[in-house]
């Protein structure tokens, strides 16, 4: 699998907020001569869940961002670059997003028992709350409200309820 490649991940950002998105979500995968670089994007301020991004705007991302790459020396003339919508199960990775996010149903996992009640917990988020320099992501379900510290937070992501 290949490994970051830390010219990419630390301007990636900055990047993709020139052409006029946010970046959810950075993805490193196949080999170190041939990296797939796999994006998912969204539109600032607005949820994938009411408007998207559209394949014209995928497109779009994706030729603004190869220029930069090409001229890359760490990144290899074979590269592969996806970029997609983050989708309606959209991932939340920074903390903005647990505030962006809050009164959308979520699922949270962890790598151990989260909150004294299981490995994966959905509910309602409520958003995130600081204590000091710990983050916690508040929750409420038929269980009741609950605190979960971000940092025993594996994945989180939106949970799409059909109606």
């Amino acid at each position: 699998m290949a490994k970051p490649i830390p010219e990419v991940a630390d301007e990636m950002d900055t990047r993709v907020a020139e052409l006029g998105f946010e970046l959810v979500e950075i993805e490193w995968a196949g080999s170190a001569r041939r990296p797939i670089i796999r994006l998912r994007i969204d539109r600032p301020g607005e949820s994938a869940l009411d408007s998207g991004v559209t394949l014209d705007d995928c497109a779009a991302a994706s030729r603004g961002l190869e220029p930069w790459l090409d001229t890359l020396e760490a990144v290899p003339e074979k590269y592969v670059l996806e970029v997609s919508s983050p989708g309606v199960d959209r991932a939340l990775v920074r903390a903005k997003d647990f505030d962006r996010f809050a009164g959308q149903w979520v699922a949270v996992k962890g790598d151990g028992i989260l909150a004294g009640k299981a490995r994966r917990i959905e509910g309602e988020l409520l958003g995130l709350v600081r204590d000091g320099d710990r983050e916690i992501v508040r929750l409420r379900n038929k269980s009741g409200e609950f605190d979960v510290p971000r940092d025993e937070i594996v994945r989180a992501n939106v949970v799409y309820r059909w109606e």
